[in-house]
């Protein structure tokens, strides 16, 4: 899919919490080997921390590097399926907290670990269509995993944020153009008045991760006329670190082309802002001209495909905010009892 006019990244942003737990510690809980864990550790949110938190956090670095006034936003899109409230948006909360205009399109994306590269998308039609100059699209989220379930070792927390503007040379970044590709496979979901997710072991792998991301990563690359090759650098929905490594590798792409946005393995899946991070993590380190494969994965299931080309405004602007190496180093590791405050797993009611 390509807009009839250009759009770009204008600025971007991310936030990750500063405490963490090591995926040995969980093991050590619930008697698992310590060897067979998942990840080496994940992100944790603090008390008085949430989705919400995160996005105006992400936001306020998005808006840093793009070098606007908040009120030039005209769309705020969150994609979360962890936000604080059952009834009430997210989005209205984020743009007051920016300090956005009342007169905006508010809007709250729900669909898994997709809903912000559905986001994204979303605000990139706003754009080409002239309806805004400048949205904001946000993917947060606290994600939450039953004790001692496989999502435990996993699931964590982190928001990342991207300004879409009309294409200009003052540009990150070019968007090249997108391709989605969904069908109804039941891998995950929580119904309405449950704590956690389950998941259906048997369907998350090839029916669901691995079928959804290669047909939207191959359905991009057949209606621009590319190919793996033609990519430097590509991202992919990071539930793991063997999930990622394993597409990539049936996609052509090679382990120097994936190792900048692989983040899974240090702070975790960040859910909805897993391939968002991912990105910011490829562009803080990409040189103007490289192209970079971007593809969600949300269950339920669908995959969000992006080509985006990277341009000569990335070199000054990348540094006017914290890259997410920054929040990466900056750690404070917690045990399983104060993981378990921190989270609310202990229910007084």
């Amino acid at each position: 899919m390509k807009p009839s006019k250009s759009t770009g990244i204008l600025g971007y942003g991310v936030y990750i919490p500063i405490y963490r737990i090591k995926s040995e510690e969980i093991a050590r809980i619930w008697g698992r080997s310590k060897t067979a864990v998942p990840i080496q550790e994940k992100s944790v949110p603090g008390l008085d921390e949430d989705s919400i938190t995160f996005a105006v956090e992400a936001s306020k670095n998005a808006i840093q590097r793009a070098g606007i006034s908040p009120e030039e936003i005209e769309a705020v899109y969150v994609g979360s399926e962890s936000p604080p409230y059952a009834v009430k948006p997210t989005a209205t909360v984020v743009a007051e907290a920016l300090g956005i205009s009342p007169r905006l399109i508010a809007i709250d994306m729900e669909f898994a670990c997709r809903a912000g590269t559905t986001a994204m998308q979303s605000i990139i039609g706003l754009v080409a269509s002239d309806m805004v100059k400048y949205g904001l699209a946000i993917g947060t989220d606290t994600a939450q995993g039953r004790p001692r379930d496989e999502l435990e070792y996993t699931a964590a927390a982190g928001a990342a944020a991207f300004i879409i503007a009309p294409y200009s040379p003052d540009n990150i970044a070019y968007i090249e153009g997108s391709y989605s590709y969904v069908t109804d496979t039941t891998d995950f979901w929580r119904r309405d008045g449950e704590v956690y997710p389950r998941h259906a072991y048997r369907f998350t792998g090839e029916p669901a991760y691995f079928h959804h991301i290669y047909e939207a990563a191959r359905g991009l690359m057949g209606e621009l006329g590319l190919k793996s090759s033609d990519f430097d650098y590509a991202v992919f929905h990071q539930p793991n670190v063997k999930f990622p490594v394993r597409i990539a590798k049936r996609l052509g792409f090679s382990m120097d082309k994936i190792k900048d946005g692989l983040l899974s393995n240090i702070i975790g899946n960040t859910y909805a802002a897993s391939s968002m991070l991912g990105l910011a993590a490829v562009l803080d380190v990409a040189k103007p001209g490289e192209r970079i494969l971007v593809v969600s994965f949300g269950s339920g299931a669908g995959s969000d495909a992006f080509s985006i080309i990277v341009q000569d405004a990335i070199e000054e602007k990348r540094q006017l905010a914290p890259l997410v190496k920054d929040y990466i180093e900056k750690k404070k590791y917690i045990d399983y009892a104060i993981y378990v405050r921190y989270r609310g797993k202990i229910r007084m009611r």
